[in-house]
C-alpha cells in the first residue's frame, strides 16, 4: 500500500497501519492537529496521535520529541506519550530497564527545570507514575532519593529552579496516586509507603516555607504541595507546624489562596476528629484571623473574606462533636461559633454584594444535629449557651433574606435573581431545621415581631422586613405541623392587614396562606379572612404560581368546608380561565382545584357547575373537530383535554382518598346513582371519537385523549364501571388503526382495575386479545422501531399475569408466541438477568430444584420450573395453581418445557 506521509494526520486516522508512528510523523500531524484551519483533519491527526502514543514505537519517538530544539508542543506530546506508556503499559517494561528509564527521567526534569512548564510538569507525573509502579519493592526510598537527588550541588541547574522542579514533582506525587490505575492491594501497599515517606517532606516544606529568603513563588508552590500532600490523610499533628505556616502565609496577599486550600484540605481530613488536642491549638489561630475578616469586609475584599470563612467553617462544620465534647474549652468553641454567624450575617446581598454567607448554612445544620445527638443531661446544658444563638441566627437569616430594594433589583442579572431565589431556598431549609432546636417558641418570636411591625405607628415599616418575616413563617410551616401552635390565628388575623403593593411580598403572602391550609381545614371559621386574597390574587398574572398552587392546596385540605364559597371560586376561577391569565401549567393546577372543590358539593350541584365551566370549552373543542388539522388546531385541541383531564383527576364524589384516613373523616355521604364525571364523559364521547378520527396518527393528541379517561379510572376507580364496555370499544379501533403505547397503557389500567369482576371480564378479555394480536404482529416486523410500545406492552402482560392470569388461557391467545416477546424485549433493553423486575421485564415466580429463580419473599416451591422466557422456553400447561403461602394464598403456573 502506497503510504502518503506528505498527510500523517489524514493518513493515519484514515489507513494508521500504512503510516509509520516515526518522528517526522509524528511532528507533522501535530502542525495537523494545532494549526490546520479544517476541523475534520483536527479530528483525523487527533486520532492518529492516540493510536501514536500507545504504540509500542512510542518509547522511541517520546525521547526524540523531548530535544531542546523542539516547539512546546511537540515537547509536552512526547511527556505524555511517556506518562501513558508508564502508566498503562508498566508491565510492558523489562525489569532491568527501571533504573534506565528512572535516570533518563531525572535527566529530562533537570533540563525543563528551567523550561517549559508545562512539559515539566507533565515529565513529573511520568515520573510519579513510575515511582509508585516501583515502590515499595523496587525503589523503597522513592521520595527520600527525589529530594536528594535535586537537592545534589553538581546539577547544572540554578538552585531556585531544581527546588521548583522538586516542589512540582513532590506536588503532582499524591495527585497521581489518587489517579492511579493500580490494583487495590498495591494501593493500600503504595499508600502506606508515601505515609512513611512523609518524614523526607514535610521538614523540606517547612523549612522552605518559614525561610525568610524564599521566594514568594517557591513558598505559594510549598502550600500547593502541602495541600496534595494531606489529602493522603496525613496525622494532623504531624502537620501542625505547617499548618501554622500557612496562617501565617495568609497575611501575604500572594499566598492567600494557596494558603487558605492547603489549612481547609488537613482540617477537613476524616481522620482529623482523632486529634483534638491539635483541633484545639486551631482555634486560637482561626479566631486570630477576625481583624482581617473585619478588615477585609470593610473594604469589600470578598476574595479574602470568602477564604476566611472557608477555614471557619470547615473547622467547625467537620470537628463540631469533637470540640463540643471538650466541655472546658467551651467558651473558645463558642467563640469560633460566634465568628462563623459573623460570616453568616455578612452585609451586602447575596449573590452581587457578598457570596460568603452561603457557605456557613451547612455548619448550622451540623452543629444543631450535635448538640440533640447528647444524652440528655448534657443536651441541656448545651441548649442554655446555643438557644440564644440559634435564636439570633434566625434573625441574621431573615436579614439575609431580604429583597433589595426595588431600583437595585431592577439592575440584578437574571442569574443573579435566580442564585438569590435559590439562596433563599437554603435559607428556608435552615430555619425549617432550626425549628427542631428552638421549637414553638421561635414561632411566637416570628410572630411578635410581624406583630409591632404591622401595628407600630412610630415608623413606616419595609415591606422587605414583613416579606422576610413572613417567609420565616411559610418555611417552618410547610414542612411542620403547627396545628396546634397558638399564633397562627393571631397571623392568619395579621394577614389582611399587610399592605400589599409589591409582586415579591404578594408571592409570599399567598405562600404563607397555602402553608396554613391544613390549620384552616381544621379551623374553617378563618377561612373568610383569607380566601378573598387569594381570589384577588388570581387575576394578577405575575402571582400566577403563588395564587395557583394556594387555591388548590386549600380546596384539596378544606374542600368540606369550601361549598358557602363554591360559586364564587368556580365564577372567579372560569374568568381568569376564559381570560387566559395563566399559563398552561398553572390552568391544569386551576382545574384540579376546582375538582377538589366540586368533590364535595351535592350530585345536582356538581354537574351544574361542571355545566357552566366546561360548557365554553366543550363547544370550542366542536368547532376545532370540524376544521383542518393544523399545529395552532392541535394545541388548543391538546390545552382542551388537558383542562378536562386535570379537571378529572381530583374530582372525585366517592372520597376514595379520604379512605386511608378513616370513615370519620369522610363528613359527606356516598352518591347514588351515575357519577358525575361518568356523567359528563358519556356526554362527550362521540366528541372525544370524533376528534381521535382525525388526529388518530397524532401521538400527543392520542395521549391527551387517553389521559383524560386514565386519570378518571385511577380516581373514580369502581365508579367508572358504566363506561368500561364502550371505552374499551373505543381502545380496539383506536390500536387497530395505529397502534401507540398511551391505549396500551390504558389497557393496563382497566385490567388492573376491572378485569376481576366477571360483569367487565368479557369487554377487557376481547381488548387484551386484540391489542395482544396487534402488538405480536408489530413484535415479529421488529420491536427496535416502537420501543414505546414494547415498554407498555410489557407491563400491561405483567399486569395482567398478576391481577387476572385468566387471560392468558384463552385458546385464541398464542401464549408461546407472547412469553417469547420477552426474548425481543429484551433485545431492544439489553440482556436481562433473572429475578430483575425492571420495566418491561418478567418478574420471575418460581425456582426449580435444579436451578432456576423464585418471586422475592417467597419460599421455594418444589420441583417448579421459572416461568421467566429469558430463562427457558416454557409455555402454559394448565390454569394456576392456588398454593398455601403460610397463611397467603400465591398464585403459581404448572409449566413445562415445549414439545417439539
Amino acid at each position: 500500500m502506497e503510504r502518503r506521509e506528505e498527510q500523517p494526520g489524514a493518513a493515519g486516522a484514515g489507513a494508521a497501519p500504512a503510516l509509520d508512528f516515526t518522528v517526522e510523523n509524528v511532528e507533522k500531524a501535530l502542525h495537523q492537529l494545532y494549526y490546520d484551519p479544517n476541523i475534520e483533519n483536527k479530528n483525523l491527526a487527533q486520532k492518529w496521535l492516540m493510536q501514536a502514543q500507545v504504540s509500542p514505537q512510542a518509547w522511541h519517538f517520546s525521547w526524540q520529541l523531548l530535544q531542546p530544539d523542539k516547539v512546546p508542543e511537540i515537547q509536552y506530546f512526547g511527556a505524555s506519550a511517556l506518562h501513558i506508556k508508564i502508566s498503562r503499559y508498566w508491565s510492558d517494561i523489562p525489569t532491568d530497564q527501571y533504573e534506565s528509564l528512572k535516570a533518563q527521567l531525572f535527566t529530562q526534569i533537570t533540563h525543563f527545570a528551567s523550561g517549559s512548564k508545562i512539559v515539566l510538569t507533565r515529565l513529573c507525573v511520568a515520573l510519579a507514575s513510575l515511582a509508585l509502579s516501583m515502590m515499595p519493592d523496587a525503589w523503597p526510598c522513592a521520595v527520600a532519593d527525589m529530594v536528594r537527588l535535586f537537592q545534589a550541588e553538581d546539577s547544572p541547574v540554578d538552585g531556585q529552579g531544581r527546588c521548583l522542579a522538586l516542589l512540582e514533582l513532590l506536588t503532582v506525587l499524591p495527585e497521581e496516586f489518587q489517579t492511579s490505575r493500580l490494583p487495590q492491594y498495591r494501593k493500600g501497599l503504595v499508600r502506606a509507603s508515601l505515609a512513611v515517606e512523609c518524614g523526607a517532606v514535610f521538614p523540606l516544606l517547612e523549612q522552605l516555607l518559614q525561610q525568610p529568603s524564599s521566594p514568594s513563588c517557591v513558598r505559594q508552590k510549598v502550600l500547593k504541595c502541602f495541600s496534595s500532600w494531606v489529602q493522603l490523610e496525613v496525622p494532623l499533628q504531624d502537620c501542625e507546624a505547617l499548618i501554622q505556616a500557612a496562617f501565617a502565609a495568609l497575611q501575604d496577599s500572594e499566598l492567600f489562596d494557596s494558603s487558605v486550600e492547603a489549612i481547609v484540605n488537613a482540617i477537613s481530613q476524616p481522620d482529623a476528629q482523632r486529634y483534638v488536642n491539635t483541633l484545639l491549638k486551631l482555634i486560637p489561630l482561626v479566631l486570630g484571623l477576625q481583624d482581617q475578616l473585619r478588615q477585609a469586609v470593610q473594604n469589600g475584599d470578598m476574595e479574602t473574606s470568602h477564604g476566611i470563612c472557608r477555614i471557619a467553617v470547615a473547622l467547625g462544620e467537620n470537628h463540631s462533636r469533637a470540640l463540643l465534647d471538650q466541655v472546658e474549652h467551651w467558651q473558645s468553641f463558642l467563640a469560633l461559633v460566634n465568628m462563623i454567624m459573623f460570616c453568616t450575617g455578612i452585609p451586602g446581598h447575596y449573590p452581587v454584594n457578598e457570596t460568603t454567607s452561603s457557605l456557613t448554612l451547612t455548619f448550622w445544620y451540623t452543629l444543631q444535629d450535635d448538640i440533640l445527638s447528647f444524652e440528655a443531661e448534657k443536651q441541656a446544658v448545651y441548649q442554655q449557651v446555643y438557644r440564644p444563638v440559634y435564636f439570633q441566627l434566625v434573625d441574621v437569616l431573615l436579614h439575609k433574606a431580604q429583597f433589595p430594594s426595588d431600583e437595585e433589583y431592577g439592575f440584578w442579572s437574571s442569574d443573579e435573581k435566580e442564585q438569590f431565589r435559590i439562596y433563599r431556598v437554603d435559607i428556608s431549609d435552615t430555619l425549617m431545621y432550626v425549628y427542631e432546636m428552638l421549637g414553638a417558641e421561635l414561632l411566637s418570636n416570628l410572630y411578635d415581631k410581624l406583630g409591632r411591625l404591622l401595628t407600630s405607628s412610630e415608623e413606616p415599616y419595609s415591606w422587605q422586613h414583613t416579606e422576610a418575616l413572613l417567609y420565616g413563617f411559610q418555611s417552618i410551616a410547610e414542612t411542620i405541623d403547627v396545628n396546634y401552635s397558638d399564633v397562627v390565628p393571631g397571623l392568619i388575623g395579621l394577614i389582611p392587614r399587610i399592605s400589599i403593593s409589591n409582586v415579591q411580598l404578594a408571592d409570599t403572602v399567598m405562600f404563607t396562606i397555602g402553608a396554613l391550609s391544613e390549620w384552616l381545614a381544621d379551623h374553617p371559621v378563618m377561612i373568610n379572612s383569607v380566601l378573598p386574597l387569594v381570589l384577588h390574587a388570581l387575576g394578577n398574572p405575575e402571582l400566577s404560581v403563588s395564587s395557583v398552587s394556594t387555591l388548590k392546596k386549600i380546596c384539596r385540605e378544606c374542600k368540606y368546608d369550601l361549598p358557602p364559597y363554591a360559586a364564587n371560586i368556580v365564577a372567579v376561577s372560569q374568568d381568569v380561565l376564559m381570560k387566559q391569565i395563566h399559563k398552561t401549567s398553572q390552568c391544569m393546577w386551576l382545574m384540579q382545584a376546582l375538582g377538589f372543590l366540586l368533590s364535595a358539593l351535592q350530585v345536582e350541584e356538581i354537574l351544574k357547575n361542571l355545566h357552566s365551566l366546561i360548557s365554553p370549552y366543550i363547544q370550542q373543542l366542536e368547532k376545532l373537530a370540524e376544521e383542518i388539522p393544523n399545529p395552532s388546531n392541535k394545541l388548543a385541541i391538546v390545552h382542551i383535554l388537558g383542562l378536562l383531564s386535570n379537571l378529572f383527576t381530583t374530582l372525585d364524589v366517592s372520597h376514595h382518598e379520604d379512605e386511608h384516613e378513616g370513615p370519620e373523616l369522610r363528613k359527606l355521604p356516598v352518591p347514588q346513582g351515575p357519577n358525575p364525571v361518568v356523567v359528563v364523559l358519556q356526554q362527550v364521547f362521540q366528541l372525544i371519537q370524533k376528534v381521535l378520527s382525525k388526529w388518530l396518527n397524532d401521538a400527543q393528541v392520542v395521549e391527551a385523549v387517553c389521559a383524560i379517561f386514565e386519570k378518571s379510572v385511577k380516581t373514580l376507580l369502581d365508579d367508572f364501571a358504566p363506561m368500561v364496555p364502550q371505552l374499551c370499544e373505543m381502545l380496539g379501533r383506536m390500536y387497530s388503526t395505529i397502534p401507540q403505547a398511551s391505549a396500551l397503557d390504558l389497557t393496563r389500567q382497566l385490567v388492573h382495575i376491572f378485569a376481576h369482576e366477571p360483569a367487565h371480564f368479557p369487554p377487557i378479555e376481547a381488548l387484551f386479545l386484540l391489542v395482544t394480536s396487534i402488538t405480536l404482529t408489530l413484535f415479529q416486523q421488529g420491536p427496535r422501531d416502537h420501543p414505546d410500545i414494547v415498554d407498555s406492552f410489557m407491563q400491561l402482560l405483567a399486569q395482567a399475569l398478576k391481577r387476572k392470569p385468566d387471560l392468558f388461557l384463552c385458546e385464541r391467545l398464542d401464549v408461546k408466541a407472547v412469553f417469547q416477546c420477552d426474548r425481543a424485549a429484551a433485545s431492544v433493553w439489553g440482556s436481562r438477568t433473572c429475578g430483575e423486575s425492571g420495566t418491561g421485564g418478567w418478574p420471575c415466580a418460581a425456582r426449580s430444584s435444579a436451578g432456576g429463580h423464585w418471586g422475592p419473599g417467597l419460599p421455594q416451591p418444589h420441583g417448579l420450573l421459572c416461568r421467566h422466557p429469558i430463562c427457558s422456553e416454557q409455555t402454559l400447561l394448565q390454569p394456576p395453581e392456588h398454593v398455601d403461602q403460610g397463611g397467603t394464598t400465591a398464585t403459581w403456573f404448572s409449566l413445562r418445557p415445549p414439545q417439539p
